[in-house]
């Protein structure tokens, strides 16, 4: 199968909703990252996108929509109204998924069996677009190879799935970078599933307590089936080794320059660069500038692999507030939970 490459133009949204009208893959942009899209209400076309991927099957996906009443039109339903009501007024359409209880409508093959779903509505106009035209609500994971970095721009669906999928439609640079954050509204108490761009201090001020699920910051306990996708395997990982230093500044920089050499990079700050040497420096961006590093971040790994001879990659282990909750997340999980802690030394 030869991947179709689309612009973004009326014409290519036709023919992209044409596509997933007819079971087929599109790659669709969202302010977040390139999701691999396919109509959320047919079980076999939702099983396409985890054979393209090579995902595991128990790993649940994301419904999109694009209108506040396609919630009540696809049977989605909320113990929790006022909340979910809440969080849409303030965040949708934007990088806010919401888990609430499963419809009939909504297949099996998109929730990996469980009784909830977790829903998104994209501000992305061309993934807006795509919905709108195709009438569908859309099951959209990441475009990319399971495990591997999440896809930024279209020509990184296209190193990842061409001949996998039908299409990939153009619609420039994510300006997010990082993966939606994801609140489920079925516990007792709402809980973040996977940080993003809206952080945990924005739902507290919204909605009081919200609860940081273990596995956000920690490997997911064996055993337990994972309630939103990214907490349940080793995700974002360059083919290079990820290493986590737990360290300040003047640590990184002495620990990196000692353990340099051939086949070693360090993924860093603009500020460390003059500072380091005998490796491959790529920034993430200003220190401290967790929003612009979370938006350099999947570039910044796949540059890693356009080395050719990188092994072993060394970067901060982040901290946890704001935004840099979801660096820290996808980070941890880039490098396996791989930390080595120099504070303790």
């Amino acid at each position: 199968m030869k991947t179709e490459y689309l612009s973004n133009k009326p014409v290519d949204i036709q023919k992209a909703a044409a596509i997933l009208k007819n079971g087929g893959l599109v790659g669709i942009p969202t302010e977040t990252v390139y999701g691999l899209a396919a109509n959320a209400l047919n079980g076999a076309a939702v099983a396409k996108i985890f054979e393209a991927k090579g995902r595991p099957m128990d790993n649940p996906l994301i419904v999109h929509i694009a209108e506040y009443d396609d919630i009540a039109r696809f049977e989605l339903t909320s113990d929790a109204l006022p909340e979910l009501y809440t969080l849409a007024k303030n965040f949708w359409p934007g990088p806010l998924t919401i888990i609430m209880k499963k419809g009939k409508a909504v297949p099996d093959e998109v929730t990996a069996g469980l009784d909830t779903v977790a829903v998104r509505f994209p501000s992305h106009p061309v993934a807006r677009a795509v919905i709108h035209a195709a009438g569908l609500p859309l099951a959209a994971p990441s475009a990319n190879l399971s495990g591997s970095p999440s896809p930024t721009t279209a020509q990184h669906v296209l190193n990842d799935m061409d001949g996998r999928i039908d299409a990939v439609v153009d619609g420039g640079s994510c300006v997010v970078g990082v993966e939606s954050t994801v609140i489920t509204l079925t516990t007792k108490t709402p809980t973040l599933l996977r940080p993003g761009s809206v952080t945990v201090e924005q739902l507290r001020r919204l909605l009081g307590k919200i609860e940081i699920d273990d596995a956000v910051l920690h490997q997911l306990e064996d055993g337990r089936a994972a309630p939103s996708p990214g907490m349940k395997y080793k995700h974002y990982a360059p083919k290079a080794n990820v290493v986590l230093l737990k360290c300040g500044d003047d640590e990184f920089i002495e620990y990196v320059n000692s353990h340099g050499g051939r086949g070693v990079a360090a993924l860093c700050c603009d500020e460390d660069i003059p500072l380091l040497s005998g490796v491959k420096a790529i920034s993430l961006g200003k220190r401290g500038d967790y929003t612009e590093q979370a938006r350099n971040l999947f570039d910044s790994l796949r540059r890693i692999d356009g080395y050719g001879d990188v092994m072993t990659v060394y970067s901060r282990l982040p901290q946890t507030d704001g935004v840099g909750m979801a660096v820290y997340n996808r980070l941890t999980r880039a490098a396996g939970f791989e930390v080595i802690d120099l504070e303790a030394v």
